[in-house]
């Protein structure tokens, strides 16, 4: 176990009655945000909170370093392939090609700072769908605002089916009383995210002609240097992460990138409006995942809503 100089060993939550009333996951979120590696959980009474805060502990240590990893492990697959991109291809780089990759490289940053957050301060069946329902939204506003792009009969009936979707989705139809407003919020300003970063990268790709690979490769390296002090301070603790987690961070470092180059790619055939809702139809499988496999609360209402927003993505994707 990493050094820590300090151990809070009588901490107590909700379960303990009328002595505390923080929540098991939220003494680990503090802990967490604080830097402490152990923490004892010490209730009255009852045993009734230690395997939420158990469960609560192992996510958290599990998922401390994850995202730098992966990013360095980018950048150490990815960046031979560029370098010899830009050997071939010689791109002389003006300042706008330098403003669209350091607008690219904030905003994925940004992009999963805001959806980090949003699960975890409310339902993964909520701020996923908002979130992948509004990114191609707002995407499609923008393309037709800012890159000229058209639109048409059928792709209006997408964006009324994602509006829809997203509503009820963040329960602002029939049970708008019990709407997370938190999720809604992370949601909304996570899809505002993903559209940003869309607009921007079709614009790179396609008027700027930045090669796809420099675009990703660029992001992805910038999130390794924002982290890496934090990662540096806490070293041994990624050194025991790479061990335990090699393979799950070789799948998303390789897999992650490729995934998006090739959505880059067919952003330089096709309009932007159409390929950016096309990645957006795991929204389904993200509510299902929510509500069944973390036990969420969801209902028929957020499925319904579901079930929209990826109707209206496939209405905005298939050619009018």
């Amino acid at each position: 176990m990493p050094y820590c100089d300090y151990v809070e060993l009588r901490a107590a939550s909700a379960f303990s009655f009328l002595r505390a009333s923080s929540l098991p996951e939220d003494l680990i979120d503090r802990a967490a945000e604080l830097g402490y590696t152990a923490m004892a959980l010490v209730d009255r009474d009852g045993v009734y909170g230690a395997p939420r805060f158990h469960l609560a502990a192992k996510k958290a240590a599990g998922s401390r370093h994850f995202v730098w990893l992966f990013s360095a492990g980018s950048v150490l697959i990815y960046g031979p392939i560029v370098c010899a991109v830009l050997w071939v291809e010689r791109p002389h780089f003006e300042a706008r090609h330098w403003l669209s990759l350091a607008a690219t490289s904030v905003l994925h940053l940004l992009y999963s700072l805001s959806l980090q957050r949003g699960y975890r301060v409310s339902d993964l069946s909520v701020v996923y769908p908002i979130a992948r329902g509004t990114g191609p939204l707002l995407s499609f506003i923008g393309a037709a605002l800012l890159l000229g792009e058209s639109p048409t009969t059928q792709s209006m009936l997408g964006l009324a089916l994602i509006v829809g979707g997203i509503l009820l989705v963040a329960g602002l139809v029939g049970h708008h009383e019990r709407a997370p407003a938190r999720g809604v919020f992370y949601g909304l300003l996570t899809g505002a995210f993903i559209a940003g970063y869309t607009l921007n990268d079709g614009w790179a790709v396609k008027i700027l002609m930045i090669s796809p690979f420099v675009i990703d490769f660029t992001g992805n390296l910038f999130r390794m240097l924002v982290l890496a002090p934090r990662a540096w301070r806490d070293r041994a603790l990624v050194a025991h992460e790479a061990r335990v987690y090699r393979k799950s961070v070789i799948i998303v470092s390789v897999l992650g990138p490729l995934g998006y180059i090739l959505v880059l790619f067919a952003m330089r055939l096709a309009p932007v409006s159409h390929v950016a809702p096309a990645r957006e139809l795991s929204t389904l499988v993200g509510t299902w995942f929510g509500s069944r496999l973390l036990r969420e609360s969801s209902g028929p209402w957020r499925i319904a809503g579901a079930a929209l927003i990826v109707a209206g993505v496939i209405s905005l994707a298939l050619p009018s």
